[in-house]
């Protein structure tokens, strides 16, 4: 099975609307960038997309909010987004928050093939609304379903041709259990390298999670907030 394709636009190609995408990134750090330009530039509508924020109103998702391509959002944070705050406090955009620790489990369980699971987050909050609770060891916990995507658009640092990936830092962050959850898992590296080339102890993520993969470019790397002494 090759693998390889020649940029973000190829392998993107049959993203259609109306599909649910999980997108990797923690903030801007990680995100993958040139999958977000191609999905852009293809102009599909309809979507729903599965991050733990909503970028920024010039980078990030926030150029697919910006060209109202998002018809639902589900995140555990979207405070750096004014055009994200517009169109949910208009109606236009429909929302779903969850805390982060259970989104990330979440598409960890999805990954693996868990269907649902309990934890004591978000119960006796609006997170609980309209979900089963159970109790256990004398503490409630409310059930929350795996979460999985047509397509995961995925960013690592070096990958193979095989699939197999490595992160750098803490642009791992939600990478590595989105890259499980896609039914077509997308990588855009920003090293491409023969199978074989990587240390097996170094990978992160397998390739038999990863579909398709690509070699990125003129990476960005914004940084939000750059905080000094």
């Amino acid at each position: 099975m090759n693998k390889v394709f020649d940029d973000a636009t190829t392998a993107l190609q049959d993203v259609q609307d109306g599909m649910t995408l999980m997108l990797g990134g923690f903030g801007l750090c990680g995100i993958p960038e040139n999958g977000i330009a191609a999905l852009v530039a293809k102009g599909v509508r309809n979507l729903t997309c599965i991050s733990n924020n909503a970028g920024v109103d010039d980078f990030g998702i926030g150029l697919m909010l910006q060209q109202r391509q998002v018809r639902k959002m589900i995140s555990s944070y979207v405070g750096e987004n004014a055009e994200f705050e517009r169109q949910l406090l208009s109606g236009e955009l429909e929302v779903e928050l969850i805390p982060q620790g259970s989104l990330a489990e979440r598409c960890r369980a999805g990954g693996a093939g868990i269907p649902a699971f309990f934890t004591p987050a978000g119960y006796g909050t609006e997170v609980q609304d309209r979900k089963e609770v159970r109790w256990f060891n004398g503490k409630a916990h409310i059930l929350e379903y795996a979460l999985t995507a047509d397509f995961a658009l995925v960013k690592a640092w070096k990958g193979d041709t095989d699939g197999n990936l490595i992160f750098k830092g803490t642009a791992r962050n939600f990478n590595p259990p989105m890259a499980m959850a896609g039914k077509i898992t997308v990588a855009e590296v920003e090293e491409l390298v023969p199978a074989g080339a990587l240390d097996p102890n170094q990978i992160h993520t397998a390739g038999i999670f990863v579909q398709r993969i690509f070699q990125g470019e003129a990476y960005e790397k914004r940084i939000e907030k750059r905080t000094t002494r």
